[in-house]
């Protein structure tokens, strides 16, 4: 460790990771690169585990004692676009204002990310009992794409952490739970004729219709599949985008929609799908190649993560509970790598400065407030570490 450095502030750190423009579509390396040279700069050898064209990364560190258990520290890089939003405040730098910190990231979830490297060094000056981890991954708001990868690099590790906090933004209010998600894409290719001669044609733009009508019926039952801990207290299916057609007067020949559900633990996912697909494949295609032998539905995943839920009377539960001073367990209506972290055997849950309430909006902010209560919390957790 460089003694001679002065420690960099949350601040200084939000100032930092707020300037890179990491949204999902670019890379996200150079914040990396320099979250690895300062650990480095502690003697800390962080692992960087890359995308397939190496345009990205997750970073994972370990220090502290060797063994099995102790405690990860989670939180993504990326970020959502800010294209169309009508911002007051320059969205890659930080403005500070009012007690408030603006700029892209800034609740979701650059704050947390600060907050954990700005407390590296109080971590490193302790003598702690068990190892602490890191774990910054990318493509998360894209459907926690990158973690996967990490992931697999954990589970083949020879040393692995016991419990996991990822600091998405919960208003510092401890998190035990949250909905899993599929979302699917699916292509109508029809056949196109001029509008006079419809007969002759394949309507994809109608067919897709009947697909969305479809779903809407699946919907229905899942509204009788009822857990109150969770808001809508049911499992939800919904149609986000949907595009096709080239003139009024020719029948469409393709129409592409995105499809998304939003389901409780406990329910399978793929049945409901599988009735989608087994639909389409049964009763619309036969019907649309019985007029264009080359018209077809084709169904891809988009992307896919597990609910999770840990029990909030765990003892894990009841340290963060002590760690951040709350013992109001909620669940969220965001998702998170979480469910993916618990089913790699690594117990999570999730706590974090901010509020999803100003997360993906134009002039996102995250209050000093709350980052001064998320250093708080790292500062007891850092307590009980200690030997």
């Amino acid at each position: 460790m460089n003694e001679s450095a002065e420690p960099l502030s949350i601040k200084d750190w939000l100032t930092q990771l707020l300037s890179f423009d990491t949204t999902s579509r670019e890379s996200n390396l150079a914040l990396i690169f320099t979250i690895k040279a300062y650990l480095e700069s502690l003697g800390i050898e962080p692992t960087l585990i890359y995308n397939k064209e190496e345009t990205k990364a997750n970073l994972y560190a370990r220090f502290g004692p060797e063994g099995n258990g102790g405690v990860m520290l989670s939180g993504h890089t990326d970020v959502v676009p800010v294209d169309g939003q009508d911002w007051s405040y320059p969205p890659f730098q930080l403005t500070e204002h009012d007690g408030k910190c603006y700029g892209r990231g800034s609740a979701d979830m650059k704050g947390f990310l600060a907050c954990v490297l700005a407390a590296i060094p109080m971590f490193q000056k302790a003598s702690l009992r068990m190892p602490l981890y890191l774990a910054f991954s990318y493509d998360e708001e894209v459907g926690c794409l990158g973690v996967r990868s990490l992931i697999e690099h954990l589970k083949a590790s020879p040393e692995k952490p016991a419990m996991c906090i990822i600091g998405e933004p919960t208003n510092m209010l401890p998190v035990y739970g949250h909905k899993g998600k599929v979302a699917m894409r699916c292509d109508v290719t029809g056949h196109a004729c001029h509008s006079a001669y419809a007969p002759e044609g394949v309507n994809a733009i109608e067919y897709a219709a009947k697909l969305i009508n479809k779903l809407t019926e699946l919907a229905e039952p899942l509204k009788n599949e009822l857990d109150s801990r969770f808001d809508p207290p049911y499992s939800t299916l919904q149609t986000g985008v949907i595009k096709g057609g080239a003139a009024l007067n020719i029948v469409p020949e393709s129409c592409q929609f995105d499809i998304e559900m939003r389901y409780l633990p406990g329910t399978e996912a793929n049945e409901t799908f599988n009735h989608l697909q087994d639909y389409a494949q049964q009763t619309l295609v036969p019907q649309m190649q019985g007029v264009a032998e080359k018209a077809n539905i084709e169904f891809k995943s988009l992307a896919q993560y597990p609910p999770l839920l840990t029990d909030p009377q765990s003892e894990f539960a009841q340290w963060l509970a002590s760690w951040s001073s709350c013992d109001s367990f909620q669940t969220v209506a965001f998702g998170t790598e979480g469910g993916l972290f618990d089913e790699a055997g690594v117990a999570t849950l999730v706590c974090g400065p901010g509020s999803m309430e100003q997360g993906h909006k134009p002039d996102e902010f995250v209050s000093i407030q709350q980052l001064e209560c998320c250093n708080l919390m790292l500062s007891n957790l850092c307590d009980w570490m200690k030997v």
